[in-house]
This record gives C-alpha cells, sequence and structure tokens, in this order.
C-alpha cells in the first residue's frame, strides 16, 4: 500500500510549510489527484488518520480535487476523456497519445495557525 508513503509525504511537505510561515498547525489542506496518479482514494482515506497522528496535520480538515484524465491524440490531433493509461483514441483507435491531465498529485493549498 504505497498510500502510506504519499500521506506521509504530505506530512513532510506540510511540516515544512507550517515551519517556514512560523505556525503550528494546519487548518485546512487542498489536495490535487489525477484519476491516473495511481492513488487509490479509499486507501488514502484508510491511512490519513493514523499517518497524521501527532503532526501538524491532526484534525486539518482535508480536501481533495479529483482530476479527470485527458489525452492528446497525435495521430489526429484529438483531446478526449481518458479512463486507463491505455485507451486508445476513441476517433482513429491510434494508441500515439500523451496524457494532458489526470497524473497530478500535489498539495495545492494549505491554510496555517
Amino acid at each position: 500500500m504505497h498510500e502510506l508513503s504519499i500521506v506521509l509525504g504530505i506530512v513532510d511537505i506540510a511540516e515544512k510549510e507550517t515551519k517556514k510561515a512560523g505556525k503550528k498547525r494546519v487548518d485546512l489542506i487542498e489536495l490535487e489527484i489525477g484519476a491516473l496518479s495511481g492513488v487509490e482514494l479509499s486507501s488514502l482515506e484508510f491511512v490519513w488518520p493514523n499517518a497524521v497522528e501527532g503532526t501538524v496535520l491532526e484534525g486539518a480538515k482535508r480536501e481533495i480535487h479529483f482530476i479527470k484524465a485527458v489525452g492528446y491524440c497525435m495521430e489526429c490531433d484529438l483531446e478526449y476523456p481518458m479512463e486507463f493509461v491505455y485507451d486508445n483514441c476513441p476517433k482513429c483507435e491510434g494508441f500515439m497519445k500523451s496524457i494532458i491531465k489526470g497524473k497530478e498529485l500535489r498539495v495545492k493549498a494549505l491554510e496555517v495557525s
């Protein structure tokens, strides 16, 4: 379950940024997680309470912005929604694509006090 290491990485970011701001705790954390990021949201929710216990994120409100995946077909120039990394183009059925959105995994914002 790599979600635990992801949450621990988020805790590390939050602690560094809170310290930089000269504050003691995080009131709100906003995360952006893409559909193709490989993060299982249910697993993330499961490990979160134990992983943030005793850290600046304990008790913080969490907002997750889920980003749908979008691909760009390099054969016919079509932008199209994706569900899986290996989805082919719905127009030409080609597999030459770039993923425009959906692989994000970032801390978007922190509110500290």
